[in-house]
């Protein structure tokens, strides 16, 4: 950054810095800082009867506060566990004649934000605040931006930094000044840990495959698109792992699951985000009634495991995730919420009931994307309780077995709870003859004009000759899932650090 661009306040930490160095303090050693305790272990543990275990405590912390008194000063640190109130004494850290570790170094060069170890002693100051009476402190970094201004009313902690630009952007301030901000990513670990544990217990096994792929597959999605330089062709990354992992089913492998990093070139709002993380697992020999029951027990346990109930607040409703959950056909949901039974429409007359519906077409949507618009358009936010919409059309659904007893329809569902789609299944479509008629239909369908229509994948459909077995496969959106789980209303809430347009001076000044 150049010094144009440096405020007064960074201009000054700058400056302290080189002061530092002068006194012979590196502001970034290279040696390791011992910790034996934390924050929260010493304010939830520390009695008068066990203050032995406290005689010598080593904490590391971020400085948030100082409140100084002359010859001592009180601060607060913050570790990751919380914070805590120090004590520090200018004749305890200087013993001799040389005050100047105290009264320069301590009170002039440090600053809110440096990152300190303390030694010392814990103790119940007058006001009874457990606190760290400190002997000695060292700098392990120097913060040469300030932090944004917290303000302090009676004694809470109140963020006026509001603004998505910064929390978004600058997720690490955010998550100094504001570190409740940090449960729910570790929510999330344990919310992933849940699942991979369940799906370990019942026999799957983990893989990965391609996120470079020649087909963007497995998915109705616009892909983003690279170049191999060496072999000289275009690559996608992938909007989906599903092809893949149903060519493991092909080899002989029964049960398989990826935690997957896609990627679709699409709009972005508070559900939606370029890059998000798709869990997907496929089962051999089973069908997607059994992938309904396992799903309501999955996330019947993934509820347990982080509230310790399968009532889950969100915003202003409790979601109930006790199994089982609510099944209702696509047909039957958009006649009771429209009033209109489109299940013997052909593609001009759904065309004609998305004009009735106030609902915009585009020339290339086929007959599978006016009912998803329909849908998703007069249904989807209907449904807040977890509920599976089932048996599709099968324009809608070109890898899903045709359904076994219902003719136009395919054996699938969509999970959706609190008005959004959280996992998509089928039972999936193993005839290599129907999978490439699929397949050509979406072509016609993308010479149409729809961007989102799938490619012709002919190696997976060589698979599918070998013979695949009877397949169960689901995919989840994590990060819709985590939201739900987290009672977060964005999913920028839940990606450490989500896309966003470059900052405006990035974009006018290359230099920065």
């Amino acid at each position: 950054m150049s010094a144009q661009h440096l405020s007064e306040q960074e201009i000054i930490r700058r400056e302290k810095r080189l002061e530092l160095e002068k006194l012979g303090i590196d502001p970034y050693p290279a040696a390791a800082f011992p910790v034996t305790h934390t924050a929260a272990d010493i304010k939830t543990n520390y009695s008068e009867e066990n203050k032995s275990n406290y005689a010598e405590i080593s904490l590391a912390g971020r400085i948030m506060s100082v409140r100084d008194m002359g010859k001592a000063s009180f601060a607060v640190l913050q570790d990751r566990t919380g914070r805590i109130q120090i004590y520090v004494k200018r004749d305890d850290i200087c013993p001799g004649d040389d005050t100047s570790l105290y009264n320069t170094v301590w009170k002039k060069l440090l600053d809110i934000g440096d990152i300190i170890g303390v030694k010392g002693y814990g103790f119940i100051t007058k006001t009874g605040e457990t606190s760290i009476h400190v002997t000695s402190f060292s700098i392990l970094s120097k913060s040469l931006k300030p932090l944004p201004v917290v303000k302090e009313v009676e004694g809470q902690s109140f963020d006026v930094v509001t603004d998505p630009e910064f929390k978004y952007r600058q997720r690490y301030a955010d998550m100094i000044i504001n570190p409740q901000v940090r449960e729910s990513f570790t929510k999330r670990t344990l919310m992933i840990n849940t699942i991979r544990d369940y799906l370990n217990e019942h026999g799957a096994l983990e893989v990965d495959t391609p996120v470079l792929q020649s087909i963007p597959g497995g998915a109705a999605a616009r892909p983003f698109i690279t170049h191999h330089n060496a072999l000289d062709i275009p690559l996608y990354l992938r909007i989906a792992n599903e092809l893949y992992l149903k060519r493991l089913i092909v080899g002989g492998f029964d049960w398989v699951y990826e935690f997957s990093r896609n990627f679709r070139n699409e709009g972005m709002d508070r559900t939606h985000n370029p890059e998000f993380t798709i869990l997907e697992f496929y089962v051999a020999y089973k069908d997607y009634y059994w992938m309904m029951n396992t799903t309501e027990n999955l996330l019947e346990q993934v509820a347990i495991a982080l509230h310790h109930t399968t009532d889950v607040p969100v915003g202003d409703k409790v979601l109930h995730f006790k199994a089982p959950f609510k099944r209702v056909s696509i047909y039957d949901a958009i006649k009771e919420h429209t009033g209109i039974d489109i299940s013997e429409m052909d593609e001009a007359a759904l065309r004609d009931t998305c004009r009735q519906l106030h609902i915009e077409t585009t020339p290339g949507m086929g007959r599978g994307k006016l009912i998803d618009s329909i849908f998703g358009e007069k249904c989807e936010k209907h449904y807040i309780q977890p509920t599976f919409i089932i048996d599709y059309p099968v324009e809608m659904s070109p890898l899903t077995k045709k359904h076994r007893s219902k003719p136009g329809l395919v054996e699938r569902f969509e999970l959706m709870i609190n008005g959004k789609e959280i996992a998509n299944a089928y039972s999936e479509l193993n005839d290599p003859i129907d999978q490439r008629e699929r397949f050509e239909e979406q072509v016609k369908l993308m010479e149409r004009g729809d961007d989102e229509a799938m490619f012709i994948d002919h190696d997976f459909l060589r698979a599918l000759e070998y013979g695949m077995p009877p397949t169960a496969g689901i995919g989840f959106g994590i990060d819709r899932l985590c939201m739900l789980l987290t009672n977060q209303p964005s999913i920028q809430d839940v990606l450490f650090f989500p896309q966003m347009r470059p900052e405006k001076r990035e974009r006018e000044d290359p230099e920065v």
